[in-house]
């Protein structure tokens, strides 16, 4: 625990910068894929896994993460995850081919997922539940939106000014900085009752989800209905199966599936991973865009994020306020709402399109979306759970929107090359048929947004979160 009032203040500033760099590394390569793909003589189909090997193991090893910060130490794990995730930073801008590269994303994903875990079950047991709790987790929903979209910006300007290297390098200062500031200001923290961790688990589940995703990735080669493709999809329900045997025979699972009967932590899960889902591919698909098809240089598709950026920030600011007044319900419902009309008015993409028309309206609808929807998952991800489930709680949340990030990049490109090529085929020119791809993968991305309203309205339950009786009222506890 935080020595402190004050100290845990700059406690949380610290956590938060580190979670700002490890969200960023989500979506820093976005602009820099055509520069990394000639460097290091990327084949297009190996291109998206620069992103998915990050989120994939980021995802698939967050809950083992949480787990060993409960056993081994919260600040001892943190500081371990910033280690690794330096490291690989410093490999990737070092990187000599794409296998080389696609290693050292996975180590930083492996870092990410040792240090997201950690670093927010800190948070929950520093602050307590109810206000105070949701103005740090409003601070450390707003840098969840901000580094999404600030990564894309970061990355176009990097690019360009420097060298596709530097969105690497970039982490370097900051990773130091954050080994000498850990600890003086967090204190050591763990759970007595935790006495082991599951890596079985954790290789079921992320063997599982790898196998999905090049399931989807290769299926428009291999054919959506052949022997093989099948095969690979066989081969990954059978790992995620095993995994689910594993946890329930387990004595001290990775993954206590009893933790989703509380219907607000279930709510927040389902609409994180709809989040990774959407914004993941969104930012892909519309990067792609901007340099494919108007013809945009890395720095001028960075800046054109300035909207949301720039935007994102207020409202995650605006939200976290909002939740302690109207609650963390009807700001989901917002968040998500805007979420999916930003996405319906990118499907009106055109060839010949301008910045104020077909991406401006959209950037500042996607804008509030994520400022009204980082921050109420956050509170919602940790209703009712006590003190020493901290760990999985955190680690679960950033798992769903991880692995909904990964999916979802991957199947949205699917349905765009899918589309783009039966169009190429059908003799349609190159820009019109890319267009045609993106506008579909839009399409998916706005149901599925759809799909978390849905979730928001009828998993999310009031009296599942900590609310407090007066602005000076003593928190009150969360009914479970």
């Amino acid at each position: 625990m935080v020595a402190s009032a004050q100290k845990k203040w700059f406690a949380l500033a610290l956590l938060c910068a580190v979670q700002f760099m490890v969200v960023l590394d989500i979506a820093i390569v976005n602009v820099a894929l055509p520069s990394i793909q000639v460097d290091l003589a990327f084949s297009q189909e190996n291109l998206q896994w620069v992103i998915s090997a990050y989120a994939l193991v980021f995802g698939g090893f967050l809950l083992l993460g949480g787990r060993m910060a409960d056993l081994l130490g919260r600040r001892r794990i943190f500081v371990a995850g910033i280690i690794v995730f330096t490291l690989g930073s410093l490999l990737c801008g070092l990187a000599w081919s794409e296998t080389s590269l696609i290693a050292a994303r996975a180590l930083q994903g492996l870092g990410a997922a040792i240090i997201s875990p950690a670093a927010l079950s800190i948070l929950g047991v520093t602050f307590t539940e109810g206000k105070e709790r949701n103005i740090a987790l409003g601070a450390w929903g707003a840098v969840g939106g901000f580094g999404a979209a600030a990564g894309v910006l970061l990355g176009g300007v990097l690019t360009d000014a420097l060298s596709w290297e530097w969105i690497f390098f970039v982490n370097l200062p900051f990773g130091l900085a954050a080994l000498a500031l850990a600890p003086v200001l967090l204190g050591e923290s763990r759970d007595a009752h935790t006495k082991s961790f599951d890596a079985i688990g954790a290789v079921l589940v992320t063997a599982g989800l790898v196998t999905l995703v090049f399931g989807i990735t290769q299926a428009n080669d291999y054919g959506w209905g052949s022997v093989s493709t099948w095969a690979i999809f066989a081969g990954s329900l059978a790992l995620l199966a095993a995994f689910v045997g594993w946890e329930r025979r387990h004595p001290e699972p990775l993954m206590r599936f009893g933790i989703l009967r509380t219907r607000t932590v279930l709510g927040a899960n389902v609409a994180g991973f709809i989040l990774g889902t959407a914004l993941f591919a969104m930012f892909l698909m519309l990067t792609l865009y901007a340099q494919q098809v108007l013809g945009y240089s890395a720095m001028k598709t960075g800046i054109a994020y300035l909207a949301t950026a720039g935007t994102a920030i207020f409202w995650a600011g605006l939200s976290a306020s909002l939740v302690n007044k109207v609650g963390v319900k009807p700001v989901l419902i917002a968040g998500m709402s805007f979420l999916s009309l930003g996405l319906l008015y990118f499907t009106q993409v055109s060839v010949g399109g301008s910045y104020l028309g077909d991406l401006l309206p959209g950037f500042l609808l996607i804008g509030i979306g994520m400022g009204f929807s980082f921050v109420p998952i956050s509170i919602a991800a940790l209703a009712g759970i006590a003190p020493e489930e901290q760990g999985l709680a955190s680690g679960l949340i950033n798992t769903s929107q991880q692995i909904g990030g990964a999916l979802g990049i991957a199947a949205l490109a699917a349905i765009a090359n899918s589309r783009t090529t039966a169009a190429i085929a059908d003799g349609t020119a190159v820009p019109d048929a890319l267009v045609s791809g993106f506008q579909a993968a839009f399409w998916g991305g706005a149901i599925v947004a759809l799909v978390g309203v849905v979730a928001a309205v009828t998993l999310i339950r009031r009296e599942e979160l900590a609310t407090d009786v007066a602005p000076d009222a003593a928190p009150a506890t969360a009914a479970v």
